[in-house]
This record gives structure tokens, C-alpha cells and sequence, in this order.
């Protein structure tokens, strides 16, 4: 499957050509298609970990694609809740500012 349409992603292939082939080949061509895990158990790890990890930029189009992927506004904001124990309270409250940013953008 082809990688999602990405902005930001074509803003730096001029640049990093090689990273954003292995995005597109690897990470979207190869990890996000493997078949032991559904698309919306890979968005609740991926974002998950971008949380945990304080990554803004990628959190921010990994909650817009766990909706694609059938996740709720309701799951996204218990997963980053949960995690306010587990990866500390900056950053569940961080990310809690990125959803809503994301999801006040889905609304238009």
C-alpha cells in the first residue's frame, strides 16, 4: 500500500530523499501492512508510544490517521489519559492539546 499524502513529508524530500523513500517503502509499504496486527491496534501503539516518547509533529498526524483507522475521539483521549501514569503528566497533557488541535480540525 502506498503511504499516506503527507505535507511535511514532501516539504523535506528535496533534502532527505532516502528517509522519506524508507518511510514510504518501510514503515508504510511494510510495518503498517503486516497482518498480525489491524490498522487501528497499530494506531493505538503508535500513538501510544509517540505520546510516551513527547514526538508532537508525528503524534499530531498519527491521531488524524487512528480516526481513519476507526479509532474515537473517546479512545484517543482515554489512551493518552491512561498514559498520564505511565509516561508522566507533561506529556498526557501535551498530547491531550495536540488531539484537541486535531480534532478541532476534523470538524471543518
Amino acid at each position: 500500500m502506498a503511504a499516506p499524502p503527507s505535507a511535511r513529508r514532501d516539504r523535506i524530500k528535496p533534502h532527505f530523499g532516502k528517509l522519506v523513500e524508507m518511510t514510504n517503502e518501510y514503515v508504510y509499504g511494510d510495518l503498517w501492512e503486516r497482518p498480525q496486527l489491524s490498522k487501528r491496534d497499530r494506531s493505538i501503539v503508535t500513538i501510544a508510544a509517540l505520546v510516551a516518547l513527547g514526538w508532537e509533529d508525528q503524534l499530531n498526524s498519527h491521531i488524524g490517521r487512528g480516526l481513519g483507522n476507526g479509532l474515537t475521539q473517546e479512545e484517543i483521549s482515554e489512551i493518552i489519559t491512561h498514559l498520564s501514569m505511565y509516561a508522566g503528566w507533561p506529556a498526557a497533557m501535551t498530547a491531550s492539546h495536540v488531539a484537541v488541535d486535531v480534532f478541532e480540525s476534523k470538524k471543518d
